[in-house]
């Protein structure tokens, strides 16, 4: 039986992109989104609940994260999660998951016109999605 690992968000920046390369030379970018999500109760109390997530990109797809995404921005992701997990010094293991992003585009609130411009990462050359399985990033 196939399974599905996909992950679609729409959200704003935490922070911004930052770029590193990984022991083998591969460009490795990371960023915050946040999310948000109302509701209204049934007596007509509006709520609203927050949630970030931790975003990595690879590749040419890294280096066009590292170069456009500004916090504050808001932008359309794809990816998959991906959980991952290392041995601190003291013998504790630690794990951490992420979204890793396969394709992206930056979004733009509408202007006064009421024209969106978007901008996105698979129009502006060819990226790898994901890197090695065994190409890990650099603690």
């Amino acid at each position: 039986m196939r399974s599905i690992n996909k992950v679609i968000l729409v959200g704003n920046l935490t922070r911004d992109a930052e770029i590193k390369q990984t022991s083998g030379g591969q460009p490795i970018a990371t960023f915050g989104l946040a999310t948000n999500r109302d509701w209204v109760t049934r007596d007509g109390n509006k709520h609203t609940s927050s949630e970030f997530h931790e975003m990595v990109a690879w590749g040419k797809l890294a280096e066009i994260c590292a170069e456009y995404l500004k916090k504050g921005k808001l932008i359309y992701t794809e990816g998959y999660l991906k959980t991952r997990s290392w041995d601190l010094p003291d013998g504790t293991k630690k794990f951490r998951t992420e979204i890793v992003v396969s394709d992206m585009i930056m979004l733009e609130k509408r202007s006064q016109g009421g024209e969106s411009k978007t901008f996105h990462a698979a129009d502006h050359g060819e990226y790898e999605e994901t890197p090695p399985m065994d190409d890990t990033p650099e603690q």
